[in-house]
């Protein structure tokens, strides 16, 4: 019986995550853009009725961001017809993410320091999904509770580094399966703020400076910013 109750408790959990998220999906708005795009996948998933999300430990071999915590994507391919196919693409590539991802929205852009429109794909996996990560590319893979992005006590920032918008946030996480303490930061932390926040429809407890609720129109005005230069 208590297996049956989690299980509704569960799929209750993702269907009012679904219907919520879908309330901020931007669709193909910025399509047309003639702008270098990116975008990432944000997996989500039900443990122990909490939304959890997959994150990656980028190779320390790679070129950029070496060494750092971000979440599977990378550049369109000239292949990729759309930001879901290659968010869908880099993950299984770098972690093997099967495509029978529950697509949920994409949420609104943000440019990161080379000046490329990152896009942020949501959907959900199987919480069973073992990740087989591409050592080229990914060097761990692990899972962290959303909710964790909208807490003070794992939260600090610097004030006067320029981040994506205002100071650069960190969040410190320890993961308890391999006991590595993960520093996430710059714009995965953001990126990270933002799903926290409209999924979960809470506020952070520090102050950010803006309404994740409205960060599409905080990605306006700097593509407006960008159009003028």
């Amino acid at each position: 019986m208590r297996m049956l109750t989690y299980s509704v408790d569960t799929m209750n959990i993702k269907a009012q995550t679904i219907a919520t998220l879908r309330q901020f999906d931007i669709g193909n708005k910025f399509a047309h853009l003639a702008l270098p795009k990116a975008a990432v996948l944000i997996p989500l998933f039900v443990k122990g009725e909490e939304l959890y999300t997959v994150m990656t430990l980028r190779s320390k071999e790679l070129r950029t961001n070496a060494g750092e915590v971000c979440f599977p994507g990378g550049k369109r391919d000239p292949i990729d017809i759309d930001d879901v196919e290659t968010a869908l693409r880099e993950a299984q590539e770098e972690i093997g993410l099967p495509h029978q991802v529950e697509v949920v929205c994409k949420l609104a852009p943000v440019f990161n320091k080379s000046g490329l429109i990152v896009t942020p794909v949501v959907g959900f996996i199987d919480q069973n999904f073992t990740a087989s990560p591409n050592p080229a590319e990914v060097s761990a893979v692990f899972t962290v509770p959303l909710d964790l992005f909208t807490q003070e006590k794992n939260h600090s920032e610097f004030q006067g580094i320029s981040g994506v918008v205002g100071p650069l946030h960190f969040f410190n996480y320890m993961d308890p399966i391999s006991n590595t303490q993960y520093q996430i930061w710059g714009l995965t932390a953001w990126l990270a703020m933002l799903v926290a926040v409209c999924a979960l429809q809470k506020k952070t407890e520090f102050e950010v400076g803006i309404d994740f609720k409205d960060a599409l129109h905080v990605f306006e005005q700097n593509l407006l910013k960008v159009s003028k230069l």
